[in-house]
């Protein structure tokens, strides 16, 4: 059972990945200049695909989830005003 709570322990200490909301994501999006489409090519994927992920219609999966998480901390970063109530402005 410890080794069992030990597994439960590591993953409640990892750093949370959630996503923010829709509306966030297209406003940092926005924010930045680029396009759907222009957001898609780069992750090799296609517009209606990262549309879906933007809308909050379907999550992307892990490879591409923790690629689009970084891009829209770095877009928080770059664009405060847009990723006000987001967790990611809240963690940064």
């Amino acid at each position: 059972m410890t080794d069992l709570f030990e597994a439960v322990d590591e993953l409640l200490s990892r750093p949370a990945d959630a996503l923010p909301s829709p509306a966030v994501r297209a406003k940092l999006r926005k924010a930045s200049g680029l396009t759907q489409e222009d957001v898609a090519e780069a992750f090799g994927v296609h517009r209606m695909a990262f549309l879906r992920w933007e809308n909050g219609q379907s999550m992307p999966r892990r490879r591409h989830r923790d690629a689009y998480l970084r891009l829209l901390q770095g877009w928080a970063a770059k664009y405060p005003d847009a990723a006000q109530g987001s967790v990611l402005a809240e963690a940064g």
